[in-house]
């Protein structure tokens, strides 16, 4: 019995503090650090994929498939797609309406 009370002290306990941390909103590590020493750590990193020769090259033939692929996957979601469309015609057409004017 003295065992069992422990270990169910001791779940509690752990879960409640890992809980806590995990739920606040504080970045830590990679994710706290300023954007430009984020893109300087990714590039070094890039750049060292590459002279190791381990950096994946798309040809032009794969990024064509990938975009396919990526296409094809997004316009699956029609509710997406639809407000998409709504978006995106009434944001050309006051630009294209502006720009018409402009050039008259």
């Amino acid at each position: 019995m003295n065992a069992s009370s422990r270990n169910s002290s001791g779940s509690s306990r752990s879960s409640s503090s890992s809980s806590s941390s995990r739920s606040g909103s504080s970045k830590r590590g990679f994710a706290a650090m300023d954007p430009e020493k984020q893109r300087e750590i990714a590039s070094m990193g890039g750049k060292a994929a590459h002279e190791k020769g381990t950096a994946h090259q798309f040809t032009s033939e794969e990024a064509r498939e990938a975009g396919r692929k990526g296409g094809a996957a997004v316009s699956r979601d029609r509710a997406h797609m639809a407000e998409i469309g709504r978006k995106g015609g009434s944001s050309s057409s006051r630009s294209a309406s502006s720009g018409a004017g402009a050039r008259n």
